[in-house]
């Protein structure tokens, strides 16, 4: 794959509206965490690779070792800068910087204790997003290092799992506060690789996604690991403009500016729906918890799936973001369903 073709062969930058995101908000001054399988320091991401650690076992070193392609991969999506001339690979946000942390040798042998020491490492180190582009499981360390994470306001976003290898959403998506993220394909439809469960939050590209690889190379890689590491970019979009926004308020914007699929409001399929870079950060999102005693519960945009009232992205993204009757609110955000509005964006 020659490197000039590589950006024609990014369909999700334009599905996403990439372009008109990254006018807005580029990621700047954001670090994101990449616990994965290291990222090599690709001609498209160097200037933006920071020096990490290798946490495997045996392992030493920065993290700028990668032995599969996939962290690299993942690094990309999220924060490619690519090269002069408009050619090469181009993440969300080109101007974050990435935090490699190599936790595993493929992306198919994570180790717990492995994995929580990465976030804990992440956290140690000022990342403000964390980028799991794989599952494990949950043992006690790892649901401390989540915990730990969210306690220092860090955005967690995690993969749900792939088809068939797994049948249902993987831990830490699975855990409550993690933006659990499923894929699509190019038409904007459920991706037959993507793992359902009532803990999706958000769905994104997950198929034929071009990206950088090792020794130079590209890969094309298909599974939520992709999906995941394009939201995290999108993350990172947001906190960069929006920088003293809390991390449940990070996922609130997700969640609440995304473009509802499938049933209406939260399915198993789509959470709430297909990312909307440029509404995530632009609209004018009511935030967590907010409502007038004027507005009837009937208008609320969506009802927390969970039943629960912790601030989670689940059971919190969408609460709050209420019509207040008689007030003159202009909701800005609501459900935005094709059988109603014009085409979304993302759904070409």
């Amino acid at each position: 794959m020659g490197v000039d073709q590589v950006r024609k062969d990014q369909w999700h930058l334009s599905f996403l509206e990439a372009t008109e995101a990254q006018q807005i908000s580029r990621g700047k001054g954001v670090i994101v965490a990449v616990p994965d399988t290291g990222v090599e320091p690709h001609p498209d991401i160097r200037e933006n690779l920071l020096s990490g650690t290798d946490i495997v076992a045996g392992g030493s070193g920065d993290g700028r070792r990668d032995g599969s392609s996939h962290g690299t991969g993942m690094a990309g999506l999220i924060a490619a800068h690519g090269q002069p001339g408009k050619i090469g690979a181009l993440g969300i946000a080109p101007e974050a910087n990435v935090l490699p942390i190599r936790t595993s040798l493929t992306d198919q042998d994570g180790n717990s204790d492995d994995l929580a020491a990465g976030i804990e490492f992440a956290v140690r180190r000022g990342a403000t997003v964390v980028s799991v582009s794989s599952v494990a499981g949950p043992n006690d360390r790892l649901r401390r290092a989540i915990e730990m994470a969210m306690r220092a306001n860090v955005v967690v976003v995690a993969g749900s799992g792939n088809r068939p290898r797994d049948s249902f959403v993987g831990f830490p998506a699975a855990y409550p506060g993690v933006i659990a993220v499923g894929g699509v394909d190019r038409n904007g439809i459920h991706a037959a690789v993507s793992v359902t469960g009532p803990e999706i939050d958000v769905v994104a590209p997950a198929v034929d996604i071009y990206s950088t690889s090792i020794d130079g190379k590209y890969r094309r890689g298909t599974g939520t690991s992709d999906a995941t590491a394009i939201v995290a970019g999108a993350a990172a979009l947001i906190r960069s403009k929006y920088p003293h926004l809390p991390a449940s308020e990070v996922a609130h914007r997700l969640t609440a500016t995304a473009v509802d699929k499938g049933p209406p409001g939260r399915d198993d399929e789509y959470g709430y729906g297909v990312i909307d870079l440029v509404a995530a950060l632009t609209a004018d999102v009511p935030p967590l918890g907010f409502e007038s005693v004027s507005a009837p519960s009937t208008t609320a945009v969506a009802q927390p799936d969970d039943g629960g009232g912790g601030a989670t992205a689940r059971g919190l993204a969408t609460l709050g973001v209420i019509v207040a009757a008689g007030v003159g609110w202009a909701l800005v955000v609501r459900r935005r369903r094709r059988s109603d509005d014009p085409p979304p964006r993302v759904s070409r």
